[in-house]
């Protein structure tokens, strides 16, 4: 049975995948309540922990102090549940799977040196679907990550919602970020696991 993650711990790894936002799509994101988000973001700030920036854009980030507390939490609850080999063994697995994801993004965006303005769309259904044969090798791989702890629990069902927004025709929900398109959920992802092994991504070795 997989392990459900501290509330607080879910707010601060929340705003470490999003880097910075607001209340709305945090709660989105963690699948929390919003009245839960924001009292947890109200005392971590009184923590120091958070800081709510004002400007252009405003939204909720981690100070450096936020970042260190977030990366111990990571790392205490990893080894609480027992999951560091099998969550080790998914990356692992994924990172197989990467720079595939990669190239096939490079092919939707791009069709030799110029860039892909999807008016052909034979040439945009082969390209999805080589990501479609990407989403189904990467399935084993998710659930053995749900298999660990309850917060993986969200990835399937949004990689699945941005495949099918694309077969739709909604080409956006390829590469497009700020949304939850694929590139962008599986990049979150990515972020996600190695934050969660404390690997630097400058320090990744590609498979």
């Amino acid at each position: 049975m997989s392990r459900s993650s501290d509330t607080r711990l879910l707010v601060l790894h929340g705003l470490r995948l999003k880097g910075f936002a607001e209340v709305d799509p945090l709660t989105e994101l963690l699948g929390l309540a919003e009245d839960d988000v924001v009292k947890h973001l109200d005392e971590l700030q009184d923590e120091g922990l958070v800081v709510h920036r004002e400007g252009r854009l405003t939204g909720w980030q981690l100070t450096p102090n936020g970042r260190v507390e977030q990366e111990r939490l990571l790392a205490e609850e990893l080894d609480d549940a027992g999951v560091r080999d099998e969550v080790a063994n998914a990356y692992r697995q994924f990172l197989a799977l990467n720079g595939e994801l990669l190239e096939v993004c490079t092919a939707w965006q791009m069709r030799g040196d110029a860039i892909n303005d999807h008016a052909d769309h034979a040439y945009d259904s082969g390209v999805i679907d080589r990501l479609h044969d990407l989403h189904v090798q990467v399935g084993p791989i998710l659930a053995e990550l749900e298999a660990t702890l309850d917060r993986y629990d969200g990835y399937r069902g949004r990689l699945d919602d941005a495949l099918n927004k694309l077969r739709r025709g909604a080409t956006e929900w390829f590469t497009k970020p700020l949304i939850d398109s694929y590139h962008t959920v599986w990049f979150q992802l990515h972020e996600d696991l190695l934050n969660t092994l404390g690997i630097e991504r400058s320090q990744e070795v590609s498979a």
